[in-house]
């Protein structure tokens, strides 16, 4: 079976399926320990601390070309040292595999 970092992911325009609870649980094992499934199971977040602006941003760039090379975009919240991502697939108003994907190439950066 593929790592979830070397998966690619597929568009999704809705019309599908929100991940169930077992499924998300079941993915989140494959990702850093610090990714929390939301209660609602609709979305998953990290937070991540840097020692500077300087660094925080490198790594968002490096987010950024992540996001666009797998057409999947997460919602960030950045500002001096820290910066917060959450995936969720808005187009089905829940988690997909793509979230969990980019959740692993991610932890990779």
């Amino acid at each position: 079976m593929k790592d979830l970092s070397e998966k690619k992911c597929v568009p999704c325009e809705g019309g599908v399926e929100p991940l169930k609870a077992a499924k998300v649980k079941l993915l989140r094992r494959q990702l850093h320990k610090d990714w929390k499934i939301a209660k609602d199971f609709k979305s998953i977040e990290r937070s991540l601390k840097f020692k500077d602006f300087y660094r925080t941003m490198s790594f968002v760039n490096a987010l950024s070309h992540m996001a666009n090379t797998e057409d999947h975009h997460p919602d960030l919240k950045v500002g001096y040292g820290y910066c917060h991502v959450t995936y969720s697939t808005h187009a089905i108003g829940g988690l997909s595999v793509n979230d969990f994907i980019c959740a692993a190439k991610l932890d990779r950066l």
